[in-house]
């Protein structure tokens, strides 16, 4: 079953430039997939279309039956509800704890106070933060910081976790410890993954599909694809 559709997509901005043609994706629920591509590939268009902060110039972009490019600027929160974005510099709330700034996504929709705790602490055990609930940003590892970002993400139960270069700042040993998570995501919760990076050790470590844009085009697409620079 498909859950993001990917149908004629072009992406043309106001300066002329056109950062993707005529794209065509089917992912299919539970899937994780690395969207990977050299600077100007159109991998950052794509990735911000699927949560809306872009809007395609032509074409269809349809996830868990929302028509992405056609939503209204005010209905977008709707999308956001059934997706996590992890970015790559946290964007954690510095005043307020781990557990804080993780329960802050299901205050924001009137979650009950027992349920959001239940919740909270669930998702902290499953990225290794449980001991950290009154710790705050300040006080964590670059990786750990992370991990509060993912747990925050994943708290709402979302189908699709949208990851944009999330260990970018990161040391490779720390990466990997990331990677370890996100993979604990998809497999335990069936969240289904997309992950934008130029990060080759962790495309060749994982095996996962790789879709490779070149140019605003689609280059390559493969299940258990691999990185080389000789491919973007």
């Amino acid at each position: 079953m498909d859950l993001i559709r990917v149908i004629n997509v072009e992406k043309q901005y106001k300066n002329g430039v056109t950062a993707l043609y005529n794209l065509n994706l089917n992912i299919k629920k539970g899937e994780f997939v690395f969207v990977i591509g050299a600077s100007g590939s159109g991998k950052s268009t794509l990735i911000k279309m699927m949560y809306r902060e872009e809007k395609p110039t032509k074409g269809q972009i349809i996830i868990g039956g929302i028509n992405v490019a056609k939503l209204r600027n005010g209905k977008v929160y709707k999308l956001r509800r059934k997706l996590g974005v992890v970015f790559q510099d946290y964007k954690l709330l510095p005043k307020l704890n781990v557990y804080e700034n993780v329960a802050f996504a299901l205050e924001c929709i009137g979650m009950h106070k027992s349920e959001i705790r239940a919740r909270v602490i669930k998702v902290l055990k499953l990225v290794g933060l449980k001991e950290k609930v009154k710790s705050y940003p300040d006080q964590l590892s670059g990786g750990e910081q992370q991990r509060v970002a993912i747990a925050r993400a994943i708290v709402n139960d979302p189908k699709l976790l949208i990851c944009d270069e999330p260990t970018g700042n990161l040391d490779p040993v720390t990466s990997m410890e990331i990677m370890s998570v996100l993979e604990a995501v998809n497999k335990k919760l069936g969240t289904t993954i997309i992950m934008a990076t130029h990060d080759k050790d962790i495309v060749n470590r994982m095996k996962k599909r790789v879709i490779i844009l070149d140019r605003g085009q689609l280059k390559k697409d493969s299940m258990e694809g691999a990185f080389s620079y000789e491919s973007v």
